[in-house]
């Protein structure tokens, strides 16, 4: 049963649920031994949410901004591991695209962040 959390902001909560729902997706790919490149895609997905984790008790601004670099980049690895997954066929186009199109939520509102935190603003 999940715990009741109360979340940052919102890329707290959706790197979130976005890391729950890769869980289960990669689980699923396990079972059907998919376990290598699932592995690559879990590892990637769930560290985007650990480093805005992190990122949230950072010490300085460049902690911070280095936390949310990491995350970015992460995601960035997500995206291809996904869209190799439905280039390749290992799940149907609708799901892939809707993981995808998190994934991409996630970089845009990374990006804006690693900006201005790197702006200062």
């Amino acid at each position: 049963m999940p715990h009741p959390r109360t979340f940052s902001g919102p890329l707290h909560e959706k790197s979130y649920q976005y890391a729950l729902r890769i869980v289960l997706f990669s689980r699923e790919l396990m079972k059907r031994n998919e376990s290598i490149l699932s592995k690559q895609l879990l590892r990637s997905a769930t560290s985007v949410g650990a480093n805005i984790e992190e990122g949230q008790q950072a010490q300085s601004r460049a902690d911070f901004t280095a936390k949310m670099s990491i995350a970015l980049k992460e995601a960035c690895e997500s995206r291809f591991w996904l869209r190799l997954f439905e280039d390749g066929g290992f799940c149907d186009q609708n799901r892939c695209d809707l993981l995808i199109d998190d994934t991409e939520e996630i970089i845009s509102m990374l990006s804006r962040t690693v900006r201005t935190a790197r702006n200062g603003t």
